[in-house]
C-alpha cells in the first residue's frame, strides 16, 4: 500500500462507513504480530477497536482481487484461532474499485467492502484546482448550508446529504478551515465564526451585482405587493422567488421591510413585470429585482401566500447585502436548524 492511501483522509472515510465514533480506537496492525507471525508480510493496513468488534482493514489503491479477500478470510482464521479478545473480528477491504464478481464473493465471505472515492489520497488534490475556493459557488454553498442546519456532522455526512462528492466536500472544508470559518474535532466539523462566514459571503457575492431593474409599484406596504405578485406571475407560469429582506422578515418573524420586496425573475420576464406593476408615479413601494446566478426557483417555499426563496438561498443572499443585513441575517441562522 502506498503511503498516500493511508492519509488521515481515508482513515477517516473508512472509519466513518464502517459506522465507527470518532473515538473508536485507531490500532498498529503489528500489536497482533504474534497473531499471523508465520504469514507475515500478510497483515492488515490499518485496525480499529471498539467494545465489540476487531476491524481489520486492507486498503486497495486500485482494484480488489481474489488474492485480496483469500488473505483476509486468512486473517479471520487465524484471530479465531489463535486470538485471545472476546471481540469478534470483522475483515475489510477498502478499495476504490472491486469487480463484482469478488464484490459479491467477499460479502458471502462475511467480509466488508468499503468502495473509495477516486479522490480520496494522493489523488485529492490533483482533481480540483481552482485558483479560489469560493464560498458561494453553488456546490460549496450546499456544504455550507448543510453544515450550519446539522451544526456538527463529519464530511462524509455533508456529502451524502447534499449528493456532492466526497472531494468537493473535503476540499470546501479543508478551504474554510485555512480561513478560520470551520473547525474540526476528531472526524466532525462545525462552524466556528459566523461573522467570518458572512462577511466572506459579502466580499464574493455582493447583491447588487445581480440587480437587473428597480421598479416603482404602487403599494404601500411590501407584503400585499409580495403576495400578488406571486399569485399573479403563477398564474402565468412565470418563476417568482422572494429573497432578501422579504425572504429574511418571512422566515424569521422580524418585522419585513414596508418600502421595498426583493425577488428573483428571468430577465426575459421584466418587460411583462413592467407592463403588470410598474407605476410612474414614486410614492409607492419600489420592487429590486435581480438576475438568478443559479437555480433558485426549485426549492422555494410559499409564507404567507408569497413564493419565498429556500432558506440556504435566502441566507445566502442577506450576506450578501453586507452590514445593512448583518441583523436578520444573524437572526435566521439561530433559527436556522428549524428551517
Amino acid at each position: 500500500m502506498h503511503p498516500a492511501e493511508q492519509s488521515p483522509e481515508v482513515v477517516e472515510f473508512i472509519r466513518e462507513a464502517l459506522g465507527l465514533p470518532p473515538g473508536s480506537t485507531l490500532l498498529e496492525p503489528n500489536v497482533f504480530d504474534h497473531i499471523w507471525e508465520q504469514v507475515q508480510p500478510t497483515q492488515p493496513d490499518i485496525a480499529f477497536m471498539d467494545d465489540d468488534a476487531l476491524y481489520f482493514v486492507e486498503i486497495k489503491s486500485k482494484i480488489a482481487s481474489i488474492d485480496t479477500i483469500a488473505r483476509m478470510q486468512l486473517l479471520r482464521e487465524l484471530w479465531q484461532r489463535r486470538g485471545h479478545d472476546r471481540r469478534e473480528a470483522v475483515p475489510v477491504i477498502a478499495a476504490k474499485t472491486i469487480r463484482p464478481r469478488e464484490e459479491q464473493l467477499a460479502r458471502e465471505l462475511g467480509i466488508r467492502v468499503i468502495k473509495l472515492p477516486w479522490t480520496l489520497g494522493s489523488n485529492l488534490d490533483q482533481e480540483y484546482k481552482p485558483a479560489k475556493s469560493r464560498i458561494t459557488s453553488e456546490k460549496s454553498w450546499k456544504i455550507v448550508h448543510r453544515l450550519l442546519k446539522e451544526k456538527s456532522t463529519s464530511i462524509r455526512q455533508l456529502a451524502l446529504q447534499e449528493n456532492v462528492s466526497y472531494g468537493w466536500a473535503h476540499k470546501t472544508i479543508r478551504g474554510l478551515i485555512n480561513q478560520g470559518i470551520v473547525k474540526k474535532d476528531d472526524s466532525y466539523v462545525q462552524i466556528s465564526d459566523v461573522k467570518k462566514l458572512l462577511n466572506g459571503v459579502a466580499w464574493e457575492r455582493p447583491m447588487k451585482n445581480l440587480n437587473v431593474a428597480e421598479v416603482h409599484m404602487q403599494y404601500s406596504a411590501s407584503i400585499p405587493a409580495a403576495r400578488d405578485i406571486s399569485s399573479m406571475l403563477s398564474e402565468l407560469n412565470v418563476p417568482v422567488a422572494f429573497t432578501g429582506y422579504t425572504a429574511g422578515g418571512l422566515y424569521t418573524g422580524y418585522a419585513v421591510r414596508q418600502d421595498a420586496i426583493y425577488l428573483y425573475l428571468a430577465k426575459k420576464h421584466l418587460d411583462l413585470f413592467r407592463q403588470l406593476f410598474e407605476e410612474s408615479s414614486e410614492t409607492g413601494i419600489r420592487a429590486f429585482i435581480y438576475a438568478p446566478d443559479r437555480d433558485v426557483f426549485t426549492d422555494t417555499q410559499k409564507k404567507e401566500g408569497i413564493i419565498v426563496a429556500s432558506p440556504a438561498q435566502a441566507l445566502l443572499d442577506l450576506a450578501g447585502y453586507g452590514y445593512s443585513a448583518m441583523d436578520l441575517a444573524k437572526a435566521m441562522l439561530e433559527m436556522y436548524a428549524t428551517l
